[in-house]
Order: C-alpha cells, then sequence, then structure tokens
C-alpha cells in the first residue's frame, strides 16, 4: 500500500488539471481557502476565482447564476455549512433551475474533530437525500476522489461530494474506473456484506474484514462511494450473495447509506441487516480517534454488527 496522502492537496491538484483542460470550470469559496487548500488554483486561475466571504448560501446562489451563463462551478465549504447554511438556495436556484453546479462539503462527520459539534454533520446527506436527482458520492482514497470528480465533471446536473480533508490511505491504482451510481467490490466473501462509503468507514470495513476471518467469517467489503443513486443491482447481488448486511457510515443512520440500502432490500430482496453510524446523536468535541470510539464507527462495532445480522440470518433460514 502506498504512503497515505492528504485528500485536499489531491482535490486542489485535480481541479487545477481539470480546469487546465476546461475552461468552464470555475472555483467558488466561503472565506475558507486555506482550510480547503484550494489557493493554487486561485494562483493559476485568479479570474476564474471566487472569495464570497462567509455567505455560503449567497455562494450557491452564485454558482447558480455562473451555470446558467455556461460555467461549470465547484463551490467549496464544510459539510455543515453546505447542508444546513445553503440547503434552500442549492434545491432552487441549482437544482429545481437544472443546473450544473457541483457543492463539495468538506469535514463529513468525525473529521469535523476539534472543530467540534456545531461543525460535525452527521446529516448531511440525509438532508442531500431529499433533493430529486442530485447525485451524491463520497470517495474513499485519492484515486476514488481523481476519478470521481473526473466523471463528475463529465455529468451534467448538480452533485453534492463529501470531502475528507485530511490523509487518506490508497486503496486502488490508476488503472481503476469508477462510474458515478456504481459501487466497487474491494473483497469478496460469502457470509455478510460489508457496505460502507468514505474514508473512515470504508477503512474500517477493511479492518473488520479481517477480524471476521480469524472467526471463520468471509465478509464482503464494497465501497458505496456513491449514496445517491445508490447501486441498486450491487446490493441486490450481495443480498443474494451473502443473505446478511451491515452498512457503515460516517453520518448518522437516520436517510443515509444505510437507509438507502435498507430501502433497495425491503423493496426488492427483504434481507437480515444492521447499520453502523451514529445513533441520532450530536456531535461533539475531540481528536478523530476519540470520536470514532464515541459514536461507535470503529472495525470492533462492525464486527459485533455483522455477527447480529448472521444471527438474523440463521433465524430467516429456520423459518
Amino acid at each position: 500500500m502506498s504512503k497515505p496522502l492528504e485528500m485536499r492537496a489531491v482535490y486542489t491538484e485535480t481541479l487545477l488539471k481539470l480546469g487546465r483542460l476546461d475552461e468552464r470550470i470555475v472555483l467558488l469559496e466561503a472565506d475558507l481557502m486555506r482550510a480547503t487548500g484550494s489557493e493554487n488554483f486561485k494562483d493559476e486561475f485568479p479570474h476564474r476565482t471566487f472569495n464570497v466571504g462567509v455567505a455560503e448560501a449567497n455562494m450557491v446562489s452564485i454558482s447558480a447564476g455562473l451555470s446558467s451563463a455556461g460555467k461549470l462551478p465547484f463551490a467549496n465549504t464544510f459539510a455543515c455549512f453546505a447542508a444546513r447554511r445553503t440547503f434552500d438556495q442549492f434545491f432552487i436556484s441549482a437544482n429545481y433551475a437544472r443546473l450544473n453546479v457541483k457543492l463539495v462539503g468538506s469535514d463529513p462527520g468525525v473529521t469535523a474533530a476539534l472543530n467540534g459539534g456545531t461543525h460535525m454533520a452527521f446529516e448531511d446527506m440525509g438532508v442531500m437525500r431529499t433533493i430529486p436527482k442530485l447525485v451524491i458520492f463520497e470517495p474513499s482514497d485519492p484515486i476514488s476522489l481523481k476519478k470521481l470528480m473526473h466523471a463528475c465533471v463529465d455529468y451534467y446536473g448538480c452533485t453534492y461530494m463529501r470531502l475528507h480533508r485530511g490523509f487518506a490511505d490508497v486503496l486502488y491504482d490508476d488503472t481503476d474506473e469508477f462510474e458515478l451510481g456504481k459501487g466497487k467490490i474491494l473483497r469478496q466473501g460469502q457470509d455478510v456484506a460489508l457496505i460502507a462509503t468514505g474514508v473512515v468507514m470504508v477503512g474500517e470495513a477493511l479492518k473488520a474484514a479481517e477480524l471476521l476471518v480469524e472467526r471463520g467469517i468471509s465478509a464482503a467489503v464494497v465501497d458505496m462511494h456513491t449514496i445517491k443513486p445508490i447501486d441498486r443491482n450491487l446490493v441486490i447481488q450481495l443480498a443474494e450473495t451473502c443473505g446478511a448486511i451491515v452498512t457503515c457510515e460516517n453520518h448518522q443512520v437516520i436517510n443515509g447509506l444505510g437507509s438507502a440500502v435498507a430501502e433497495v432490500l425491503v423493496e426488492e430482496i427483504p434481507t437480515p441487516m444492521a447499520r453502523v453510524g451514529v445513533k441520532d446523536l450530536f456531535g461533539e468535541v475531540g481528536t478523530l480517534d476519540y470520536l470514532k470510539e464515541r459514536f461507535g464507527l470503529t472495525a470492533t462495532v462492525i464486527v459485533e454488527h455483522a455477527e447480529r445480522a448472521l444471527e438474523k440470518k440463521k433465524i430467516a433460514v429456520k423459518i
């Protein structure tokens, strides 16, 4: 495995490369350029960079205006502000108007860490999932970030990307292909499927799979990078193959990845499942390691939920 790379640096590097190829691309910031790491884009493209100040809703409205004029805006802010402060403008001015705004919410969930509970977006996917036709995705490593950004530019329509700013292990290589709406199987398994999203939980799911091997349990691990539209065919395939599913997300279990997967299962192929995520709680200040333990976002908790799902599977088989 390659050494970890800083995701915000990969984001800016990729945006620069895309910007050199596509003059439509513009960047909007809400006075967080140092935090998001996008200063290099401003240095190279000063006339295509707009810092609107601490006015996130206005930033999205401006993005919609630029999109209506043929530009391709990337609008950056913390995930808490992207979801809670810009929702009406993003819903009406960008999505309802069928425009092409790429909203990026950084520091999702516990990755907000020392910024504390006010900045800890545990609900952003749930808020965004209610917007018709919006594509929502969360890269799990530097390679998937680069590839999904390219896919995002090629796709006409609004998108919301959850972006971990910190360092992330490299899980893929440059030969891997990514498509919005199509999950990636990282590890094959037959007993239970661990469906995870994002840097934090895909990594924990991989650790959990190793722990489950020690208990004689074969676990598939899936990187469900796109939460909307969910990869229904893959969810059904995993249900048929494994017969038990655990979802893993750095988000409320309400209306996030777990809900999206459960909706598919209940409609298509009822299957024992369990959800690992934040259980209807507000965030708090702390280090990333502390917060993962505090909110049950660890490999150990995933193992516990996998065993519960397998017990449900045994009961279902007997019935």
